[in-house]
């Protein structure tokens, strides 16, 4: 049975998630705090397979614990109970950098987290994050890998070799996304010789406010997709949350299109959709990218996708991946070209599409 340490100011809301946990007999809540100053007591004497972590309370917050937590190298799996508002939306961004796991959207009201809907995404979560590896996303190691993946650029650019061909990358990610983006975003170059497609399963909210800071951390362009944008080589464009981004044709210029279907996977956007609409784009390749993430996203789109056009598909590795779900998924199916550790994944990417 897993352990969970609840976080929260509110005694209503502890008593809501306590609620929802302790009905699941694969979970216990064994320790309740009604701030980080209490929590971070509970967490220097006890171990937890867990913590879930609202974010604004007395005395200490939830960014101050993560801080605090951070600066005494203790390192719980944490999930955050986070708002939907653009303030809580880079709140949250922050707490992912700090080393939370994952997020959940906490409703206004207490009774609406009594619904199916809410009760089955938060547990799914929740076990995700229980399962979840710690990984070592160290400043020194990013700083290393900006350089190596620097020197890759420069020997791409001085190369007489130029790669031609008209081509797309799509990268799919979800659990431990947001930061694992950040060790491959902002090490691509302005020109990368292709756009760049991609999913991140967040709440409707959040995308924008990710677009934004990936945006202010890179040279190339980054910004969260609009209906009718056409593709433009160096830019990257992140699906919106709740609606499913397709890839279409429409005069010269391939445009992103929104629609409304249910979830799939229980997603939305689903990745699946993504790759099965560039399957008759006039792409002469499709680079497919598949990060850290739970459940299986993107596998049956890649294998249509693979079936209708020539496509060499990158997965990130195991011991890398917060969550090895998705990678998982493709290369059990026997789908992945290549399976490298998140800090090659720029270079890769480079290194197969070229700058202009």
């Amino acid at each position: 049975m897993k352990k969970i340490l609840v976080v929260d100011d509110s005694a209503l809301m502890r008593r809501v998630f306590c609620d929802i946990i302790n009905a699941d007999e694969r979970f216990k809540v064994v320790d309740e705090a009604f701030n980080g100053e209490v929590a971070l007591e509970l967490l220097l004497k006890n171990s937890y397979d867990a913590v879930i972590l609202d974010v604004n309370m007395p005395k200490m917050d939830g960014i101050e614990l993560l801080k605090e937590l951070k600066r005494r190298n203790i390192r719980p799996r944490i999930l955050m109970a986070s708002t939907v508002t653009m303030d809580g939306a880079q709140v949250t961004l922050d707490a992912l950098e700090l080393g939370a796991l994952d997020f959940i959207h906490k409703p206004d009201w207490a009774y609406r987290c009594r619904n199916e809907e809410f009760i089955r995404e938060f547990m799914s979560l929740l076990d995700a994050v229980c399962r979840a590896k710690i990984t070592d996303t160290t400043e020194k190691v990013n700083k290393e890998t900006a350089t190596s993946t620097q020197m890759i650029e420069k020997l791409v650019r001085k190369s007489s070799k130029k790669i031609s061909g008209k081509r797309i990358i799509a990268l799919a990610c979800s659990t431990g996304g947001p930061r694992a983006l950040q060790s491959v975003i902002p090490n691509l170059p302005q020109d990368l010789n292709a756009p760049m497609v991609l999913v991140q399963h967040m709440p409707v909210g959040f995308t924008e406010s990710l677009a934004y800071r990936l945006n202010g951390l890179s040279k190339i362009k980054v910004v969260e997709a609009a209906e009718g944008d056409a593709l433009e080589k160096g830019c990257v464009y992140i699906a919106k949350s709740g609606q499913h981004m397709n890839l279409v044709k429409r005069g010269k210029d391939t445009v992103v299109h929104y629609t409304d279907e249910p979830t799939r996977e229980g997603v939305r956007p689903c990745a699946n959709y993504m790759y099965e609409s560039l399957a008759d784009s006039d792409f002469d390749e499709v680079v497919c990218v598949v990060m850290t993430g739970m459940g299986a996203d993107g596998m049956e789109g890649i294998a249509h996708l693979k079936e209708k056009k020539k496509t060499f598909v990158i997965t990130q590795d195991e011991n890398s991946c917060v969550v090895y779900g998705m990678p998982k998924s493709v290369v059990k199916a026997g789908l992945s070209d290549e399976t490298i550790p998140l800090p090659l994944i720029a270079q890769e990417i480079i290194l197969h599409v070229g700058v202009k």
